[in-house]
C-alpha cells in the first residue's frame, strides 16, 4: 500500500471515529440539556485554544511574535464575520441587533465562525498527518491516534455549540461532517506540498484559536451570565473545569501536551 493511501486512510479513519463519538455522546442529550452542556463547550474550547493549539504552533517553530498576530487577526476576522451574520439578519422582525431578545439561539453566529475555524484546524491536522507518515510510519501512527483523542472532546463541544446557536441535530451532524473532510484535504495538500506549506502551519494553528477564543468568550460566556444564582454559577464552573479537563487529560495521557 502507498504511503498517500495510508495517509488518506488514517485522515478518514480518524474523522469518522471522533465525529462519530462526539455526535453519539451530543445526540444522546436532551434538549433542555443544551443550555447546560454549552458550559463544558466553553471550557473545551478555552482548553483546546490555550492548552494545545497555541502551544503547539510555538512548538511547530512559529515565532510568539506571528502566532499572536494570527491570533489578533483572527479575533477581528471573526468579529467582522459576526457583524455580517448580524446584518444579514436585520431584515428580520426579531432582529438580535436591534435590541430583541425574544429568541432563544443567536441565528447562527457562533455555529458559523466555529464551524470557520474548526475547518482551518482540521485542514492543519492533515498537514500533521502527512508529515509525520512521510517522516516514520509508526509516528504516523501514534500522531493520527494522538489527533483523534484530541478531537474527541473538540468535537463534542462544537456539535453542543451548533445546536445551541440553532442548528437541527441533522445539520449539525453534516456541518461537523464537511469540516472533518478539511482533514483529508489537508492531508493531501501536506502530501504534494509539504515543504512550502510548513511556514504557514503557525498561522493558521493561530486562527484556529483565534475562532475558539472569540466564540467562548464573546458569545456563549455572556449567555451564562443570564443564570446568575449561586447554584447555576457553580454549575456552570464545574461544567467549564470539566471541558478543560477533558481536553488537558488527553494530551496528558498520549503524551502531546508535554
Amino acid at each position: 500500500m502507498s504511503t498517500l493511501a495510508i495517509i488518506l486512510i488514517a485522515t478518514a479513519a480518524g474523522s469518522l471515529l471522533s465525529l462519530l463519538l462526539a455526535a453519539v455522546v451530543a445526540l444522546s442529550a436532551r434538549p433542555s440539556w443544551v443550555p447546560v452542556l454549552v458550559s463544558y463547550a466553553i471550557g473545551a474550547l478555552l482548553g483546546a485554544s490555550l492548552l494545545e493549539i497555541l502551544p503547539e504552533a510555538v512548538k511547530m517553530g512559529g515565532h510568539v511574535e506571528t502566532v499572536a498576530k494570527a491570533l489578533l487577526g483572527g479575533i477581528l476576522l471573526f468579529f467582522l464575520l459576526e457583524k455580517l451574520v448580524l446584518w444579514r439578519h436585520c431584515h428580520d422582525e426579531v432582529c438580535e441587533a436591534h435590541g430583541s431578545h425574544s429568541v432563544s439561539h443567536d441565528h447562527g453566529r457562533s455555529g458559523l465562525m466555529i464551524t470557520v475555524g474548526d475547518t482551518f484546524h482540521n485542514f492543519v491536522d492533515g498537514i500533521i498527518i502527512a508529515g509525520a507518515f512521510l517522516a516514520d510510519f509508526r509516528l504516523g501512527v501514534i500522531t493520527a491516534l494522538a489527533i483523534i483523542a484530541h478531537e474527541i472532546p473538540q468535537e463534542i463541544g462544537d456539535f453542543l455549540i451548533l445546536l445551541h446557536s440553532g442548528y437541527t441535530r441533522t445539520q449539525a451532524l453534516l456541518l461537523n461532517f464537511l469540516t472533518g473532510v478539511a482533514t483529508l484535504i489537508g492531508a493531501l495538500v501536506g502530501y504534494y506540498a509539504l515543504s512550502m506549506l510548513e511556514g504557514w502551519t503557525p498561522a493558521l494553528l493561530g486562527l484556529a484559536a483565534a475562532s475558539m477564543l472569540y466564540v467562548a468568550l464573546s458569545d456563549l460566556i455572556p449567555g451564562l451570565h443570564k443564570r446568575a444564582e449561586i447554584a447555576s454559577t457553580l454549575q456552570q464552573l464545574v461544567l467549564i473545569g470539566l471541558g478543560i479537563g477533558s481536553v488537558a487529560l488527553t494530551g496528558y495521557f498520549i503524551g502531546h501536551g508535554d
